[in-house]
């Protein structure tokens, strides 16, 4: 994993946190967004913890260039500002999670394992906030885009997609569409590909947008 963040004593904590956990790897640490693309060529980490405010190019921005890369990794943003507009840009952009610095590091170590897994990770109070933002929020021209958008599915797309906005794990989902894991897998893979999406948390977000679940 790669860590992002303008703060030596940040970088170097969650360095030796980490380096303590059995599966998780350290495989650079850079202090600007601007750097993080070559960081990524160099390293290619699976996860990267993303810092939001940083001198030249911010966490959020940095998040949204990672998008053009063929495989993009996972991104995290553990940050100490949790305003509902870092949330959502941040999710929209492509992060898998949203974390606060204050997080115990157990649960930092539990996210990073999760987003590696191809699972979203928030912070309880954060998703409830955001989710409450999103809620009723998708009247008029976003709710009519994101309707648009879902008719690319076909139905057992669409029910994937569904269960995925109510954060189903695939397992959960499986059971309930009568689906193996690995067949679940493949139909999460499809509807990210024809809506154009990078994670299961920008489904969600859409899915939340055009009010189906």
């Amino acid at each position: 994993m790669l860590i992002v963040d303008d703060d030596a004593l940040v970088r170097a904590g969650l360095s030796m946190i980490l380096a303590g956990v059995e599966d998780i790897r350290v495989l650079g640490e850079v202090a600007d967004g601007a750097d993080v693309a070559a960081a990524v060529d160099r390293y290619r980490p699976d996860v990267v913890l993303m810092d939001i405010r940083m001198a030249r190019v911010d966490g959020l921005t940095a998040t949204e260039l990672l998008r053009s890369h063929r495989d993009p990794p996972e991104v995290i943003v553990l940050t100490t500002f949790d305003s509902d507009d870092h949330v959502l840009r941040a999710l929209r952009a492509g992060a898998s999670g949203f974390l606060l610095k204050h997080t115990p590091p157990p649960e930092i170590a539990r996210a990073i394992r999760l987003v590696a897994a191809g699972e979203p990770m928030l912070s309880p109070t954060v998703l409830r906030r955001v989710m409450s933002q999103v809620a009723g929020g998708g009247a008029g021209e976003p709710r009519d885009r994101a309707v648009e958008s879902l008719r690319r599915l076909s139905d057992g797309e669409l029910a994937v997609a569904t269960l995925v906005a109510q954060g189903k794990t695939n397992r959960e989902i499986g059971r309930q569409l009568f689906m193996s894991v690995a067949t679940v897998k493949a139909y999460v893979s499809r509807v990210l590909t024809k809506l154009e999406l990078t994670n299961r948390v920008q489904v969600a977000l859409l899915v939340r947008d055009a009010e189906l679940d």
